[in-house]
């Protein structure tokens, strides 16, 4: 009777991998939530194209995502983490071959509330933020009257604040004026109704001028400018995608598509068209810059 049962389950999996290609069936993936915005994109135009393909995403924070796709219940994820070689390896023990592709390059924006005058932050400005040493607005402007800085990210297993953590060097416990949110758009809404706030979002939220959600919270905030890492502090650049592309903005990271798909079924179709022209000129569209795509840089003088 066992012997039984395992062929009867081989044979539905082989089924499975006959009936799905890279154009069609049903999966689900997993994605960041920082990346809601693009991945909501690239999937409606690959499922409009490929009208057999049906994919449904869930968004997590990042480390209920990496869990996910380590024990094995998912085989696409969309994340701005990269697998260790340590995981790759273990993995590999179990016959199962991770591949990651770099399809885009985001950035995370520091926000502040639109009556802040304060808008240019140094590299040295945010590291000191995040270490505890910067704690009240006079401290970057004597003059200002906003008080205490209130710090709000997303999540407190979210890609974005582990990004500053490994920035910085941080530690586990970040300073008392940090506090989680639910998501980047609540960040977002309590940057709008508190002046001394600042909070971290990514572009991919903000960044799309066509698309009128992206807009709409824009235009309630304002986005500080930040000075390189490496170049003269007296220069400071946005999040836009020229100043992501040569890395000028000093808070970047690529987006991933990491996939343990054991055969070319819909998940490597869709990593494949969202690494090809049509899904890079979408990431293009959205703000973001695209990774397989040649990018051509344009200086307008006024």
């Amino acid at each position: 009777m066992l012997l039984l049962l395992v062929g009867i389950q081989c044979a539905n999996h082989k089924a499975s991998e006959m009936t799905e290609t890279p154009t069609r069936g049903n999966i689900r993936i997993i994605a960041d939530e920082s990346f809601v915005p693009i991945v909501e994109a690239e999937i409606a135009t690959f499922t409009t194209l490929y009208k057999y393909a049906h994919i449904a995403p869930v968004y997590l924070a990042e480390k209920d995502l990496i869990t996910a796709f380590l024990k094995d219940s998912i085989k696409v994820v969309v994340t701005s983490w990269e697998p260790t070689e340590q995981q790759k390896a273990l993995l590999l023990n179990t016959q199962t071959i991770v591949r990651t592709t770099a399809v885009a390059y985001d950035a995370i924006a520091l926000v502040l509330n639109k009556e802040n005058k304060d808008s240019l932050l140094t590299y040295q400005n945010v590291n000191d933020l995040f270490t505890g040493k910067l704690t009240d607005w006079k401290e970057i402007n004597a003059t200002s009257k906003l008080g205490k800085i209130v710090a709000v990210f997303d999540n407190d297993k979210s890609a974005n604040i582990r990004y500053f953590r490994e920035q910085f060097s941080l530690g586990a416990q970040l300073p008392p004026n940090f506090y989680s949110m639910k998501s980047n758009p609540e960040v977002i809404d309590y940057v709008t109704k508190n002046k001394s706030a600042i909070g971290l979002v990514s572009i991919n939220w903000i960044g799309n001028k066509q698309d009128s959600t992206s807009r709409s919270f824009s235009d309630k905030i304002k986005i500080a400018a930040i000075s390189s890492k490496v170049l003269d502090a007296g220069s400071y650049f946005l999040p836009v995608q020229g100043s992501i592309y040569d890395k000028t903005y000093p808070f970047t990271r690529k987006v991933n598509l990491v996939s343990r798909e054991s055969f070319r079924g819909l998940g490597s179709g869709f990593i494949s068209w969202f690494a090809a022209e049509q899904g890079q000129r979408i990431v293009l569209k959205s703000g973001l810059v695209p990774a397989t795509m040649p990018i051509r840089l344009i200086q307008i003088k006024k």
